[in-house]
């Protein structure tokens, strides 16, 4: 790393904004946006820019990870007070929200023919882990998460461990460091456009070093502003573009708010 890219990560890492983010990442967009701008400035400012693009947009607010644990504790022995706090914290993130008013039957219907599901790999999963209750998993399985923010995946692992899941959460830049589990299923929901514009090869290598046999990608059906402006035809293309010439059977399922596509491997 250069004096001047460790200058930059140093400055956005203590942003308040960013001081969560894996370095990895910072130093990856850093290092881009470094060559491609005059100035230092202009570096570290599009720099921000990209990571905002990348995850910040997703958050509202700051979310208080204590506070969010602490209610999860309180309601764990009532189920269903326990699901609603869980639907209650995936609405603090924009994409477990977007999933909330189909999150009844999305797990169950795409995952129906699948069971014994026995582990898991979630990529840039975001709140989602949250969705736990309503996955049709076998008991006992394994859930391995990683997402881009430290203090999520802090949150996300004491989530693990309050329902005694055989889980582990992880902060990682999935572009430079894919994970190396072997699962049962990959879980990919609403991330392959966040990892190309950070790298436009990132989604096609990501999937190249997956050690999965099922792939559950999906995309979002609207806007972050609720338009579809014809996000379900385009990210379709995009989809199709990835699937060719690969060993894939495909399912397509389209809900509302997500377009998702269950891949066999064969």
């Amino acid at each position: 790393m250069t004096d001047e890219l460790e200058k930059l990560v140093t400055a956005v890492s203590r942003s308040a904004k960013y001081r969560h983010l894996n370095p990895d990442l910072i130093q990856r967009i850093g290092a881009r946006e470094l060559a491609a701008r005059r100035a230092y400035k202009e570096a570290v400012k599009s720099t921000k820019n990209k990571l905002h693009q990348v995850g910040g947009a997703y958050f509202a607010a700051r979310i208080d990870y204590d506070a969010a644990l602490a209610r999860l504790q309180k309601t764990r022995d009532d189920p269903a007070a326990f699901r609603q706090t869980c639907r209650d914290l995936m609405a603090l993130h924009a994409s477990t929200r977007e999933r909330l008013p189909i999150l009844d039957g999305f797990y169950r219907n795409i995952l129906a023919d699948l069971s014994p599901i026995r582990s898991v790999i979630d990529v840039a999963c975001g709140l989602n882990p949250l969705a736990w209750p309503w996955m049709p998993l076998a008991e006992g399985a394994s859930y391995h998460a990683y997402d881009i923010y430290g203090d999520m995946t802090g949150f996300l692992q004491g989530f693990f461990e309050l329902l005694g899941v055989n889980g582990r959460a992880q902060t990682r830049d999935v572009i430079g460091q894919p994970p190396e589990e072997t699962a049962d299923i990959a879980f990919i929901l609403k991330t392959l456009p966040c990892l190309e514009q950070v790298d436009k090869t990132a989604a096609a290598r990501l999937l190249d070093n997956l050690n999965a046999r099922y792939l559950l990608i999906s995309y979002p059906a609207r806007s972050l502003g609720g338009r579809r402006k014809g996000m379900v035809e385009n990210y379709t293309t995009h989809f199709e573009k990835l699937a060719d010439g690969r060993n894939w059977r495909v399912r397509r399922f389209e809900f509302e708010m997500e377009l998702a596509f269950l891949v066999e491997i064969t």
